[in-house]
């Protein structure tokens, strides 16, 4: 898959323009990704100098993406055709409905195919039977 991933409230502590504490086990669990074969995106509100802090970060830790804020390394904003709109099959970042699940969870949900309902299912012991409950995330609030 390609994974498009952000930087502040997800790879660290949202401190913007510094830079915050890692998450805990958001650079292990990104550098597991791409030994899994994954394509990651580093895509950040960041530029110029901040953007260059936020992927020096990164690398002396280890992790290297395959492009930053763009679709491929060579793209440019001067290219026929350029969007900022990435072609990402996922994106992992702090401003998803419901959050950012822990780094253990989003391997996991990506290793195993699961969903967040199938996560919820597995810690909700209130959660009624498959043929009882209402399905999707309005069933769930509207229960």
């Amino acid at each position: 898959m390609i994974i498009a991933v952000d930087f502040d409230g997800t790879i660290v502590e949202h401190k913007y323009p510094y830079i915050g504490k890692e998450i805990p086990f958001a650079i292990e669990t990104l550098k597991k990704l791409k030994e899994d074969k994954h394509t990651l995106i580093l895509w950040t509100v960041r530029e110029e100098k901040l953007l260059d802090e936020a992927i020096n970060f990164c690398k002396e830790r280890g992790l290297e993406f395959y492009a930053v804020n763009s679709n491929y390394p060579e793209e440019k904003k001067n290219h026929d055709h350029f969007s900022r709109k990435l072609k990402a099959d996922l994106f992992i970042d702090d401003r998803n409905i419901g959050g950012l699940p822990d780094w253990g969870t989003i391997y996991r949900m990506i290793n195993e195919k699961l969903t967040y309902e199938d996560i919820y299912s597995e810690h909700d012991t209130t959660y009624e039977s498959d043929s009882k409950r209402k399905k999707g995330l309005l069933g769930k609030l509207f229960r």
